[in-house]
């Protein structure tokens, strides 16, 4: 899973996620924005989860992140309502919109994310 980090012009951080992951940039870009304590919140639910069969969720304003002890998942809520509006035959699926990943690298990416912010310091 490839990603780099950079700021737009007003000076938010950005991540860009390489192909079949655009969805955990998204996550980033729309949900985390700075707000560390949401990643605080998702390293503890891995933590809690580890070792368990148990799951973990955390819905947001635009995307859906579920976790497990091996995966993580990452889905468009808007995907969520267009699969419940699809004919039948019809089968959806897109790649800015749903993300799987291991939890070791999403723990990669979200410890990078922070070095990141850290290293340039977080505007907004």
């Amino acid at each position: 899973m490839e990603y780099e980090f950079l700021r737009d012009v007003t000076g938010q951080v950005r991540v860009r996620m390489s192909m079949d992951h655009e969805a955990v940039g998204h996550w980033f870009n729309e949900e985390v924005k700075n707000n560390l304590s949401l990643l605080d919140e998702v390293e503890a639910a891995v933590r809690d989860v580890k070792g368990s069969e148990r799951q973990w969720q955390r819905v947001g304003h635009e995307y859906t992140l579920w976790l497990d002890e091996e995966e993580v998942m990452i889905r468009a809520n808007l995907l969520a309502l267009e699969d419940e509006g699809m004919e039948e035959g019809m089968n959806y699926y897109n790649e800015e919109s749903l993300s799987f990943c291991g939890v070791e690298d999403f723990l990669a990416v979200i410890a990078a994310y922070r070095q990141f912010l850290q290293q340039y310091g977080s505007k907004g």
